[in-house]
């Protein structure tokens, strides 16, 4: 069953030992970010999500690392583990043709209950619970506990929300994973980075001379939460990826003071609108790139209500060196995503960003090699689709490599490889926070081709055997290994 908010979500995590309660008293200020990252990357058994009770200067209590392990997030997007995602939305896009009624049938009710469970229109409520305490006269936004999360950041940060506009030209609903710097009691520095939903609605926007209302939804059931980061093409809802995989539709209210509708079981709702022409200056930020991402020109949000439960809880959120909290919202993507991935590109068996090259900045994929410069179209083809477009480095392997045993993926990039052969550099689009590049958003790429090489890829001299074991050897000493006594 979907969970149906927030606190829901966090019982469950709680009787299932995942959750830890902090009743010491602490700071907002860096005290709960050292804390969070210390239990991010500490031993498996401690790293729970966590919940402050007693914030300094608050009665409201603050959630954070919700998220944070593969369990959590699995279990925040209603399955097993994050492998199932990649088989569900496989069997809900397999285009093949039907073998038989009963194929017929079982895929006719694979379609409904996806049709089910998105609605065939937004499921609007008079109230909600997101709506029990309205504050439009004089909304305050340091009324939240919103965290300072490193030293040099430029200000406070609201992080782990879902920023709702809508396209000023088509009305098609965007929902984005974005961050708010509080610049003072009703006006926030919108953080929507070029390549996203959110920017493109600024662009149409300023060219129309108008003014975007937005609102920015903190809590509600964790599919949603997660969903706002989902890359996801452009004009497709991410609260219809929310219901899918809830396998019910997300409720909604109408907003008090902007014409959106925004998530019912929300804990706030931040509303307000966001002026084109009012360009503010954001940062410092300590960005998930674990570097500070530098003071930038973004787009005021000017608030205008503040709605929330009563006895409300704030959910926030961490990022930095990896491993964090997104190390396993970006993980959910990757296995989410690998089914859209090959209906462009069936070679590719299984593809891999792995924490360390900070999501897209590297992409490992395994392919069916058929023929020359096969590695090469399917980099190309990466490049080629959406927000992989800035994958910064591109890794190509042979079939039977597994491309999570970083060991094995590092053999095969430097032990496989003719540089002058068989690495391709090409300039394009990167990611906004990219430091390195030479130019903002645009620099150099680099992809790898680690597959195996033969005449036909010039390479006249033969390809070697990998060195293994026979099978009767691994059986017999596999049948003797007590006998051995290794301990």
């Amino acid at each position: 069953m979907p969970f149906r908010d927030l606190r829901e979500f966090i019982r469950h995590l709680e009787a299932h030992g995942q959750l830890k309660r902090i009743s010491a008293s602490v700071s907002r200020d860096l005290e709960i970010t050292e804390i969070t990252s210390r239990v991010s990357k500490g031993p498996r058994e401690h790293n729970k999500a966590l919940l402050f009770e007693h914030v300094e200067g608050f009665d409201i209590p603050l959630a954070i690392n919700l998220f944070g392990s593969e369990w959590r997030m699995a279990a925040a997007l209603g399955v097993e583990n994050l492998e199932a995602l990649n088989h569900r939305l496989a069997k809900l896009l397999d285009f093949r043709m039907p073998d038989g009624v009963g194929s017929v049938v079982a895929r006719g009710m694979d379609v409904l209950a996806a049709l089910k469970s998105v609605g065939v229109g937004p499921s609007v409520s008079r109230s909600g619970p997101c709506q029990q305490v309205v504050v439009t006269g004089n909304p305050n936004v340091n009324m939240l506990p919103v965290l300072q999360c490193w030293p040099d950041d430029g200000g406070r940060f609201i992080t782990l929300m879902q920023v709702i506009t809508r396209d000023s030209e088509s009305g098609a609903r965007n929902v984005g994973m974005y961050r708010l710097q509080l610049l003072d009691d009703r006006r926030l520095a919108m953080h929507w980075q070029r390549h996203k939903g959110g920017a493109e609605h600024e662009r149409r926007a300023c060219a129309a001379a108008q003014r975007i209302p937005a609102a920015a939804v903190l809590g509600g059931d964790p599919a949603s939460m997660w969903a706002a980061s989902a890359p996801l093409p452009p004009d497709i809802d991410e609260y219809l990826l929310a219901g899918w995989l809830r396998g019910k539709p997300v409720q909604f209210v109408q907003c008090v003071s902007q014409p959106l509708q925004v998530p019912a079981q929300a804990e706030f709702i931040l509303e307000g609108y966001v002026d084109p022409q009012d360009q503010v200056s954001e940062g410092l930020f300590g960005d998930h790139t674990g570097y500070y991402t530098p003071v930038e020109s973004f787009p005021a949000f000017h608030l205008t209500a503040i709605t929330h439960r009563r006895d409300p809880i704030y959910p926030s959120t961490v990022v930095g060196i990896p491993p964090m909290e997104d190390t396993f919202m970006g993980l959910a993507t990757e296995r989410l995503f690998l089914p859209l991935l090959r209906i462009f590109l069936p070679e590719v068996i299984d593809y891999h960003m792995p924490p360390e090259g900070v999501f897209h900045n590297l992409v490992i994929v395994k392919i069916r090699k058929r023929y020359p410069g096969h590695a090469r179209k399917v980099m190309y083809g990466i490049w080629g689709l959406g927000l992989l477009m800035l994958a910064k480095a591109i890794v190509v392997v042979d079939e039977w490599v597994d491309i999570h045993d970083p060991a094995q993926v590092a053999w095969q990039a430097l032990g496989n490889v003719d540089w002058k052969r068989d690495a391709l550099l090409v300039e394009g689009p990167v990611d906004h926070l990219d430091h390195a590049a030479s130019a903002h958003s645009f620099g150099g790429k680099i992809g790898i081709d680690a597959t195996a090489k033969g005449p036909e890829d010039g390479h006249p001299r033969g390809w070697p055997e990998v060195a293994r074991m026979s099978a009767e050897i691994e059986r017999l000493v596999d049948e003797k290994w007590e006998e051995y006594d290794l301990g």
